[in-house]
């Protein structure tokens, strides 16, 4: 018997979106922008190029002053030619989706995405890393604009961070635009998740800063014993590297309301230079948008190599992994080399060979960290790292 052949069905007639925001107008006239542009190169006989930004840590130097990476002049030019003409193709096929998107009102999850691109023949990825890439370079090409990913209306498929404390969100209902009120009071056991776009969102709060923790054992220890209410804070878990949304939200919550940002990390090179410089500063393949997705205002709390010591915390080994990270992060990296109290603080840390986890402060009791540690560190917050 011969296999039936799938007929998708007519899709219903989409009701009419409402204005476009100023974002949504920037974005479309960069797509067109664009366009015109390749075609006017086309129609003229000559090779259409798109030119961009140098997406690397060999492309940014740290400003001290703005507290960011921020971008170098260098370039990677892409010409049309017989080599490029199916990543060319696929880049201009991967803009006009997003137009469709927002002409749509409606988003695409980087993996969706991936698979709408099995429809566009020869142009089609073969593996998702290289569409994600697709999306890298056109949010690149757009940055100088302010256009992020976001706007484009591709997302993320990954966990945002969680929320618990002094903190009202303010959203919008999709189908009415009326306001929704978010307590992050008033999720119990549980907590409010960071959406994968942020865009949208207000706050209300009379919080007195924001603490942003590496692991979600001890975001969830700090939340289940309200240590957000006795402190006066907004307790965020991360769990790992902070996503793009979650940093966003930081960002915009700090600035916002002028809060501090204290960030609670394990005390190794990884949870240094890949959670919390990422945090605060942003990251070299991202220097087209840090000044969107960094928290300079980030101060870390963390466990520290001198913690360790005067805790008298249990420790690990570094491996050797850990020791080429912090030699990596003392000769390379441009935001450690500008802060003296890094460097010493990498210097001890290689010099005793060891590391030390967030969890390692249940030594002195479950609770230390809330009765003892932070309360002591708090009081001491100009000694922070910076």
């Amino acid at each position: 018997m011969a296999a039936k052949k799938f007929t998708p069905k007519e899709q219903p007639k989409k009701k009419d979106r409402g204005p476009l925001s100023d974002l949504d107008k920037v974005t479309l006239r960069e797509i067109r922008n664009c366009a015109v542009h390749v075609h006017g190169k086309i129609e003229a006989e000559d090779k259409p190029e798109l030119k961009f930004p140098d997406r690397s840590l060999k492309n940014a130097r740290y400003d001290k002053k703005d507290g960011y990476f921020v971008m170098g002049r260098s370039r990677v030019e892409r010409t049309l030619s017989v080599n490029t003409v199916k990543s060319f193709a696929q880049t201009l096929k991967m803009m006009s989706l997003s137009k469709q998107l927002i002409d749509e009102d409606d988003f695409a999850t980087k993996r969706e995405a991936y698979y709408v691109s099995k429809n566009w023949e020869e142009a089609k990825f073969d593996e998702q890393p290289e569409s994600d890439a697709a999306m890298d370079d056109i949010e690149a090409l757009f940055s100088l604009e302010g256009v992020m990913r976001e706007h484009l209306r591709f997302k993320a498929d990954e966990h945002g961070g969680k929320v618990a404390g002094q903190l009202i969100v303010l959203d919008r209902d999709r189908d009415s635009g009326r306001t929704l009120r978010i307590d992050c009071t008033g999720f119990g056991s549980g907590s409010y998740s960071i959406p994968t776009s942020v865009e949208q969102l207000g706050f209300e709060t009379k919080a007195k800063f924001i603490l942003v923790i590496e692991t979600i054992g001890m975001f969830e220890r700090l939340s289940q014993h309200n240590y957000w209410k006795t402190a006066g804070c907004i307790l965020i878990g991360t769990a790992g590297v902070p996503t793009r949304s979650t940093r966003r939200f930081v960002r915009k919550l700090a600035d916002a309301h002028k809060l501090p940002v204290y960030a609670f990390n394990d005390c190794d090179p990884y949870a240094f230079s890949n959670i919390y410089r990422t945090l605060k500063v942003g990251s070299g393949n991202a220097v087209h948008l840090n000044q969107f997705f960094c928290v300079p205002q980030a101060r870390f709390l963390g466990v520290s190599p001198q913690d360790i010591v005067d805790y008298e915390l249990p420790t690990h080994g570094l491996k050797d992994v850990d020791i080429k990270r912090a030699q990596d992060m003392l000769k390379n990296d441009p935001f450690f080399q500008a802060h003296k109290e890094w460097q010493r603080a990498i210097e001890m840390m290689l010099k005793s060979g060891q590391r030390a986890e967030q969890q390692a402060l249940a030594k002195h009791g479950l609770n230390f960290v809330i009765e003892e540690y932070l309360p002591q560190k708090l009081k001491e917050a100009n000694k922070f790292l910076p």
